[in-house]
């Protein structure tokens, strides 16, 4: 079956497919990273059906290592996208050799010209004991710098800017060795060292906050770059 569908499928790859490909391995490794180690994450090339798996993270969930090859399944689904262009279903459970159950998701990654490269699986092994899978996705409370992160989630790059600039006056306001003075310098720093200005709205929204002018915002970031 494998044979047969590699004659149907086959396709030859640009430097550039291959390229795409690779850049998606850090997004394998992120996503193992988020989930936890109960979660297998797949990258298959199109590219040879019999050593498909070009990257895998946790991959004794299946078994499987970097050569190993495509699945029934993956065949299955790569037919369905070549006549429908869509994937279904967008995710769906089956069980590994051990009779583990995986809860599985899986999509298509394009090359040049739109054409199917390779095939992005994530597959979350549920036979663990729920308070193990959800203690990996819960901070260590022992660990404080846990809780240190923050991030604003914001619709508009405005809004972005507006909160950044928030926690910035927060963490001058509360260092006791910045005067009256250095204050508005400061808070610039602070924002400049997390790159906010990097945002086009930030310099206009940070001199009207801190009621001084554009010219004096760009002088700081100057200071701040040299």
């Amino acid at each position: 079956m494998i044979k047969a569908a590699e004659q149907a499928y086959k396709t030859e790859f640009t430097p550039r497919d291959r390229e795409l490909l690779q850049s998606y391995f850090h997004l394998a490794d992120s996503m193992a990273d988020l989930i936890g180690p109960h979660c297998e994450v797949v990258i298959h090339s199109l590219e040879s059906f019999e050593q498909s798996v070009v990257k895998i993270v946790n991959g004794h969930h299946t078994g499987r290592k970097v050569g190993s090859p495509i699945t029934d399944l993956g065949l299955k689904m790569l037919r369905q996208y070549e006549q429908t262009g869509e994937v279904t279903p967008k995710s769906y459970f089956s069980n590994n050799k051990g009779g583990e159950m995986l809860k599985s998701s899986t999509c298509i990654l394009q090359g040049e010209n739109g054409r199917p490269i390779g095939m992005f699986c994530v597959n979350m092994n549920l036979s663990y004991p729920f308070p193990e899978i959800i203690k990996t996705l819960m901070p260590d409370t022992s660990q404080h710098h846990s809780f240190d992160m923050t991030e604003n989630f914001s619709a508009s790059a405005g809004d972005v800017v507006e909160q950044a600039l928030t926690h910035a006056i927060a963490e001058v306001e509360a260092d006791d060795s910045v005067n009256l003075k250095g204050r508005n310098k400061a808070i610039t720093k602070v924002l400049f060292d997390n790159g906010i200005f990097e945002l086009k709205e930030a310099t206009n929204i940070v001199a009207n906050h801190l009621s001084i002018t554009k010219h004096a915002v760009y002088k700081y970031i100057r200071e701040f770059k040299s």
